[in-house]
């Protein structure tokens, strides 16, 4: 394998073990459907990103809007009866949480939990980041 190739591959690898250290820990529950209207865009089938990976967040994530469209990663870290399956998952916030209070951090809809989570009503501990820092964190690498 050449230099190049290595040197990418490793830079990969990096930005990856990078992303989780810096992140925010939190919890994540699971919501049902009908999961429209959502507070960002209404009754629009399209905001929703392939596979159904989308949350809804809570008031301390929310500004106030500003949160509608980020996009987050984010990795089971506990919870009862150990519920984490390994891995990450990226989501887009689509919705405010509408319960009140919020029953966590960020509510995930059942496609996005059941990528991390092996019990589909748990309350789980995540660490989550914001997934356009994580690119950000990234470049300098490649520089």
């Amino acid at each position: 394998m050449g230099l190049l190739a290595m040197t990418i591959v490793l830079s990969l690898c990096i930005c990856r073990e990078v992303s989780l250290v810096l992140g925010d820990i939190g919890t994540a529950t699971s919501y049902d459907p009908p999961y429209i209207p959502t507070k960002c865009n209404g009754n629009r089938q399209d905001q929703f990103p392939p596979g159904n990976l989308f949350v809804s967040v809570s008031e301390g994530l929310w500004d106030n809007g500003a949160a509608c469209g980020r996009r987050y990663r984010l990795k089971c870290l506990s919870g009862t009866n150990r519920p984490c399956k390994g891995g990450t998952v990226d989501v887009r916030v689509v919705d405010f949480c509408s319960e009140r209070p919020c029953p966590s951090t960020i509510v995930m809809s059942n496609s996005a939990f059941s990528a991390i989570s092996h019990s589909p009503n748990a309350k789980i501990n995540v660490e989550y980041i914001q997934y356009d820092h994580i690119i950000l964190l990234c470049l300098p690498i490649f520089l």
